[in-house]
């Protein structure tokens, strides 16, 4: 058996790894929730870190901690705010709901290491867990402002440049294809010409703004529970705590965060947390449809729309040779899926706010952070490997314009709706386009035929 050492907590002795920095109530925690094998999220360690080593550093400050403990608290905070304490983080996401064993095992971990900076073994609790690393702190106001924290670094840090980075890339294609003409679609039959440009340029815009909504998604989150302790109250927390911490926090983060302006609702209620889960659904919704619309656009190559050539990445098939999938496309819907379903759960979730506590908190803060993560990842790898490299079958969007029927449209003013439908329907039946028809009947001159039906005026008919 692998060596251990003993340690206390109010429920008496526990036995844990020797080499392990978390202590007892992260061991019972560990053997409680054998669950999913998934422990909380990076980013949300690194929020638990950046708080730590802020009150540490507070407490440094109002003389509540000693000075070289506090700053081996505030040095073993930031270690674990930088991941190098990654691996004694154990507890896995369902558990208790309130995050208490998440918070502990943060306490406990930075309490050994920070007696370990000061010389004494870990075991010890020369660093007191709860009364040092947690003075003025709960579970129930430390766990949720961890979830902001985390939540707004990823959406800031991640979501953000990846949706950029996508923008730009669709923006790109945008002015690249910008005089391309080609046939618009609607319910899935041919509707008026268009640039291939408009269409790129269009989910630009969508996905620009998801970028606007992912920010105010990241501002609904900028107000923080630490200070209310266990209820919202503010008990055991000096005056002026809160303020400090979160300017500190702010400060680390290079983020604006405030104190909650009411701590109850701080506590109690998720739906701030629920609010930016509904801007991230929003956001995976956009870049379905995107996703969506690519591939349909390179469907075949030779026996669906194939106007778009899409980077060959990999064999689509395991029986068919020289298939190639659109797999980045179906990367993104699965993703979108995902982020769904997490907004799903989260919305259970924030349901659960219960009197003064909501005891969803590990779940919320896992799916949240976890749809940031899915969708920064796969918007850069959408932009990069799908995107950038879309070629156009020019000759086949150019041989589709003048087949449609939908070309009947600019006639309409010019010789009524019934004429050019009559126009339409005999050049559907007859197999001639609508110009051939419209030149046999006579219906305008030359010139006046051409000017309406020039597929470039139609595309941008307010443009000389």
């Amino acid at each position: 058996m692998s060596a251990t050492r003993e340690e206390r907590d109010s429920l008496g002795t526990v036995s844990v790894p020797a080499d392990a920095y978390y202590g007892a109530q992260t061991q019972r925690a560990r053997e409680n929730f054998p669950i999913s094998g998934r422990g909380m999220p990076r980013r949300f360690i690194e929020a638990l870190g950046i708080i730590k080593a802020a009150a540490a550093a507070v407490h440094r400050e109002l003389g509540a901690i000693p000075r070289e403990k506090a700053d081996a608290i505030e040095r073993a905070a930031r270690e674990v705010a930088r991941g190098e304490r990654d691996i004694d983080f154990v507890v896995d996401v369902f558990q208790t709901g309130s995050g208490t064993s998440t918070n502990m095992n943060a306490n406990e971990v930075i309490a050994n290491r920070a007696s370990e900076l000061l010389g004494v073994p870990r075991g010890t609790n020369h660093v007191h867990p709860n009364d040092d690393v947690n003075r003025a702190q709960s579970s129930n106001d430390v766990i949720p402002t961890a979830l902001h924290v985390a939540a707004r670094l990823a959406i800031e840090r991640d979501l953000v440049p990846a949706l950029d980075g996508l923008a730009e890339s669709l923006e790109r294609k945008a002015r690249a294809f910008a005089d391309v003409v080609k046939i618009g679609r609607t319910h899935l039959q041919d509707a008026t010409p268009m640039m291939v440009g408009q269409e790129f340029g269009g989910w630009a815009a969508q996905v620009r703004a998801g970028i606007a909504r992912a920010r105010r998604a990241s501002g609904a989150l900028r107000e923080l529970a630490l200070g209310g302790t266990a209820i919202g109250t503010g008990l055991n927390a000096p005056p002026g705590f809160a303020e400090r911490a979160i300017a500190r926090i702010s400060a680390d983060t290079g983020l604006d965060f405030a104190e909650a302006r009411d701590h109850f609702e701080a506590q109690g209620a998720r739906d701030a947390a629920l609010e930016a889960s509904g801007a991230l659904k929003t956001v995976a919704v956009s870049l379905m449809k995107i996703a969506e619309d690519v591939r349909l656009l390179a469907s075949g190559p030779r026996a669906g729309l194939g106007e778009l050539r899409l980077p060959s990445l990999q064999p689509g098939s395991s029986i068919m040779p020289g298939k190639v999938n659109p797999v980045l496309c179906e990367s993104v819907t699965q993703v979108a899926a995902q982020v769904i379903g997490n907004d799903a759960a989260i919305t259970v979730g924030a349901m659960r706010g219960q009197l003064e506590l909501n005891v969803f908190m590990p779940l919320i803060a896992h799916n949240l952070l976890e749809s940031v993560q899915l969708l920064s990842a796969v918007s850069l790898l959408f932009a990069q490997r799908c995107i950038d490299g879309i070629e156009l079958d020019a000759a086949r969007i150019g041989a589709t314009v003048e087949q449609s029927l939908a070309m009947a449209t600019p006639l309409a003013p010019l010789v009524g709706y019934d004429r050019a439908a009559a126009l339409a329907k005999e050049a559907w039946q007859t197999g001639r386009t609508v110009r051939e028809v419209a030149e046999e009947q006579g219906v305008l001159s030359r010139e006046e035929l051409d000017r309406a039906l020039d597929p470039r005026r139609q595309a941008r008919p307010h443009e000389e």
